[in-house]
């Protein structure tokens, strides 16, 4: 279930959401701002959000799953995790609000997917699930810096 999770949210449903706006909605927008504006709202706002409140709700599936980590003795700092992860993921779903919060919220996105992805690269005997979450965490980086590089070199 969690690759579902994590294909929906990172690629499947912010680019079906930039597709829709351009073919079936004919928008006008130029498409580096629709990216920035759909890859916020599913893969930092509704992504985080989610899995913020899986991980306070259910932390042993992150501790074990993700972390690798046996025992109940990280499950206090899995859900204090999941606590940001909420704030932050609502920060990012709100942008359908306020667009202002685009860049804000790619900044910190995307600085903190490249951290996660990074110490992600760094653990040794990876899991499947830890694999692809430093696959998507290093990806969604990339593009959230990317959009926020556009935006600040004035072109987006």
């Amino acid at each position: 279930m969690y690759p579902i999770i994590v294909l929906l949210f990172m690629g499947v449903l912010p680019v079906g959401t930039i597709l829709g706006e351009l073919e079936v909605l004919h928008s006008h927008v130029p498409i580096v701002l629709l990216i920035g504006q759909w890859f916020v709202f599913w893969s930092f706002g509704v992504r985080l959000l989610t899995a913020g409140l899986r991980q306070v709700v259910q932390p042993a599936f992150t501790a074990k799953s993700i972390l690798g980590i046996e025992g109940d003795d990280a499950l206090l700092l899995v859900q204090e995790l999941g606590f940001a992860n909420i704030a932050m993921g609502l920060l990012g779903c709100l942008t359908c609000m306020r667009p202002g919060w685009i860049l804000p919220s790619a900044i910190v996105g995307g600085v903190f997917y490249a951290l996660a992805g990074a110490k992600h690269v760094t653990q040794k005997g990876k899991s499947f699930n830890e694999v692809l979450a430093m696959v998507s965490d290093l990806v969604i980086a990339a593009i959230l810096l990317g959009y926020t590089a556009l935006v600040f070199l004035g072109r987006a």
